[in-house]
């Protein structure tokens, strides 16, 4: 049986490996930039014979700066490239997330747009995250 929290957590102690970055598992009241949210999309059952394979998806919401920054499309830019340091390497760190899952991929990263929180616009990005389980 999949332990969905524990993917989350997983995702979030994965993300917590980028210097500086707050990572949340579950989605917080308030958040301090640069942040990382995880939170679950969708699931897809019986991907395998006899319900052998789950997969679930998993959205993390990247909140890098207020959006009057100069410099928050270049920060965001050194969270979307790939190597050390970056959502996609460090998402990919641990595969099993703890041993939660057979296989984790960031498969893409969209919606680049702002977000209002407390009243403060902030520039943010999501990365779609597949994780497969049993």
């Amino acid at each position: 049986m999949s332990d969905v929290t524990g993917m989350a957590t997983g995702l979030a102690t994965n993300l917590a490996t980028i210097p500086g970055l707050r990572t949340y598992s579950t989605i917080p009241d308030d958040v301090t930039p640069p942040a990382a949210v995880v939170s679950l999309n969708s699931v897809t059952y019986d991907e395998a014979f006899r319900g052998g394979l789950v997969i679930y998806n998993f959205v993390i919401t990247l909140i890098v700066a207020r959006v009057t920054e100069r410099r928050a499309q270049e920060r965001l830019h050194d969270y979307i490239q790939t190597g050390n340091g970056t959502v996609k390497n460090a998402i990919e760190s641990d595969p099993t997330l703890g041993g939660t899952a057979i296989d984790t991929r960031v498969t893409e990263m969209s919606n680049i747009t702002s977000v209002s929180i407390g009243e403060i616009e902030y520039l943010t990005a999501d990365f779609a995250v597949t994780v497969r389980a049993e």
